[in-house]
């Protein structure tokens, strides 16, 4: 038994350290499986290839997930945990009153285009779904729906309904799959951001009017 740990005086404290040996060993797969993809492609992983990088066999990985989708699934709601942070980080700096303007959008737009060429094989699992049949869990789904209740409501304080939510949401994931797509690591088209929130808001409020609406 020479694998077997010593018991530990106090109760329960050897399942704790099992159970935080078991994630600490969760988290470095899934760290491996980030690094794997990046230099792979997200949807090249291959359980193998992973388990050999941790130093176990594939089998084994089955002990702490149960399948291939299940790590896509715990990489997808690490990548929407991270840009929740992000986003809660940010809002303070956003427009907190009813007025629409162009700035504190821009600092969004930015953000979120570093957030998501700074890392291609987490945009791609985030927005791009590149594995097929992979459907996220609702657990993993959660940090996603903050996110854009979050952008919603902050959108709502503008005056502007889910269709201006949709417009952007199309312009940012655009651009950034645009940059991902063409000058991976570098930043060709950072410098159309503000022009293209510069249009979003002049079409928006040119939509406000339209309807009628008030600020």
């Amino acid at each position: 038994m020479a694998d077997a740990e010593p018991l530990d005086p106090i109760v329960g404290a050897l399942p704790d350290r099992r159970r935080r040996r078991h994630e600490g060993t969760k988290n470095e797969i899934l760290e491996t499986a980030w690094a794997l993809a990046r230099r792979e492609g997200i949807g090249a992983l291959s359980l193998r290839e992973l388990a050999e990088a941790v130093g176990m066999k594939a089998p084994s990985l089955y002990t702490y997930f149960p399948s291939k989708q299940s790590i896509y699934d715990a990489m997808f709601a690490q990548g929407w945990r991270l840009l929740l942070e992000r986003v809660k980080v940010l809002e303070p700096n956003l427009p907190q009153d009813e007025h629409l303007k162009a700035e504190p959008l821009r600092t969004e737009a930015r953000d979120f285009f570093a957030f998501c060429t700074e890392d291609p094989a987490r945009y791609q699992l985030m927005f791009q779904r590149p594995m097929p049949g992979f459907v996220p869990s609702p657990e993993a789904y959660a940090s996603s729906e903050e996110v854009f209740d979050r952008l919603r409501g902050r959108f709502a304080r503008l005056g502007l309904d889910d269709d201006a939510i949709e417009l952007w949401t199309f312009l940012m994931t655009g651009i950034t799959a645009r940059q991902i797509a063409n000058d991976p690591g570098g930043d060709r088209y950072l410098p159309y951001l503000d022009e293209l929130v510069d249009m979003f808001v002049a079409h928006v409020e040119l939509q406000t009017k339209g309807k009628g609406r008030k600020r």
